[in-house]
């Protein structure tokens, strides 16, 4: 009985080369070609999972050996002791305790386990590595088990864990508490800045469903200038140098693009154009502009502090720097009811200030002008509105990371006035995409339209008197 739905008995291993395609029915000889069945992996313990299990005893006497760190070291006289000092007094103190419970590591083993309780006790835990890798832009961690890096605008999961929701949770009130900030449930998420500049959010449960969430954007040392960005094919030399002569005639400029495509470095490398005589006042919510001018002013907003008071907002600031006689205003990001003070400061004196904005075109970013003003409360006729940032703004300057992780200048638009009820424009320079290498690495070359710059008389006397090749159209090459 069921003998008819009974399983075949298994064939012997070497009769299995010997099954014919020609023997099945035809669909089922389709299904094989199409798909090979993926083979059966034999029950014997991996390279990988023995690194795993490595991995994860080597954790667990991190975990004793930091208890003991804890228990021995003297925590208050750390603040003065030299590094060396330290580690010497980590190496005595794990060496004692693995020779009391009988561990015996390799020298390999140790020097890690050491470097990794110095960073414990020092600096951040797991995230100290990362924050050391120059080649790292941003890291984020999803929960204790999962981090994961940027880099070359490329996202990549690491092999770096956390012990624990606990272990990232300290780690988290560690980086909150050295700048006078709280994140516990009652106030689960934090912006703040590390030492070094990055900016640090965190969201943790029971806002984070599964584990504590942390962004780090790693704060860059060695800032990019404009030949940087020209070698690394982020825009031309014909580009750089219409924008030399729009930002030294003290033209007003938004850099406009989306999250991570660059607009702050290209912020900074456009402010290497203001002369050194210029005083500079600068507006950020996270300090991140690195200004190489003498007369700079920097400015960071406040948030409001657990009772909800002492917030000091990019208005206030804004506010306040236009009765510092500045000569240029800088915004980091405009993203609120500040947007009216911005224009306003570059309609009444102000020249040459800039910001950047979150838009996908030139186009959205005057609309995201116009909805941030309304935003803000204020009414106003749509015509009004328009009007204002049309004399205010003249240049805008959009950034964008393409699908192969590079960050491209796709598009310079001018602003020249209003036509009727319309902002009217007119893009100058712009990257035109032809199509992907094999390796989806995006081919295209960057253009003029053939338009020729509003604003080229005004270059002329202010002593930038551009060629007029500048502005022809290149051919793909």
């Amino acid at each position: 009985m069921f003998s008819k739905y009974k399983k075949p008995a298994p064939k012997p291993a070497a009769a299995a080369p010997e099954e014919k395609v020609a023997e099945l029915p035809k669909a089922d000889a389709k299904a094989k070609i199409a798909r090979k069945a993926p083979p059966a992996k034999p029950a014997t313990v991996t390279p990988m999972d023995k690194e795993r299990k490595r991995k994860e005893r080597l954790g667990e006497i991190k975990l004793e050996l930091h208890r003991a760190l804890l228990d021995n070291l003297n925590l208050a006289a750390l603040e003065h002791a030299s590094e060396q000092d330290l580690r010497q007094e980590i190496s005595a103190i794990s060496s004692e305790v693995l020779t009391e419970k009988n561990i015996i590591l390799n020298r390999e083993d140790r020097q890690t386990l050491n470097q990794e309780l110095f960073d414990e006790v020092t600096g951040l835990g797991p995230l100290e590595t990362l924050l050391k890798d120059e080649t790292v832009n941003d890291i984020l961690v999803n929960g204790p088990q999962q981090i994961f890096v940027e880099r070359a605008g490329k996202l990549e999961l690491t092999d770096i864990t956390f012990k624990d929701e606990r272990h990232l949770l300290r780690i988290i009130d560690k980086i909150v508490s050295a700048v006078g900030r709280r994140v516990d449930e009652s106030n689960p998420y934090v912006d703040a800045r590390l030492q070094d500049g990055s900016r640090f959010n965190a969201m943790v449960p029971p806002i984070a469903v599964d584990g504590s969430l942390v962004s780090i954007r790693k704060f860059k040392k060695d800032k990019l200038g404009i030949d940087d960005l020209v070698n690394f094919g982020a825009f031309t030399e014909e580009m750089a140098a219409y924008l030399q002569a729009a930002v030294a005639t003290r033209l007003n400029v938004i850099v406009s693009g989306g999250t991570g495509s660059g607009k702050t470095t290209t912020l900074n490398a456009l402010s290497s154009f203001i002369d050194n005589a210029e005083r500079i006042l600068t507006i950020e919510d996270t300090a991140e502009l690195q200004l190489q001018q003498t007369h700079v002013g920097r400015m960071e907003s406040r948030p409001p502090n657990v009772e909800g008071k002492g917030e000091v907002s990019p208005r206030d600031c804004l506010k306040n720097a236009l009765r510092m006689r500045p000569d240029r205003i800088i915004v980091g990001e405009t993203r609120g009811e500040e947007v009216i003070d911005m224009l306003q400061a570059m309609n009444t004196g102000h020249d040459g200030s800039m910001t950047t904005i979150h838009a996908n075109s030139a186009r959205d970013g005057v609309s995201r002008l116009e909805n941030m003003i309304a935003m803000a409360g204020i009414e106003m006729p749509i015509k009004a509105v328009r009007s204002q940032i049309s004399s205010a703004v003249n240049l805008i300057v959009q950034a964008s990371r393409l699908q192969d992780g590079s960050r491209r200048m796709t598009s310079i638009t001018e602003i020249t006035g209003m036509e009727g009820d319309v902002i009217s424009m007119q893009e100058v320079f712009r990257f035109q995409r032809v199509g992907l290498t094999p390796d989806n690495k995006i081919i295209g070359h960057f253009t003029a339209t053939g338009v020729r710059s509003h604003y080229s008389e005004r270059f002329r006397l202010w002593g930038y008197d551009l060629p007029a090749s500048i502005y022809e159209p290149v051919a793909a090459q």
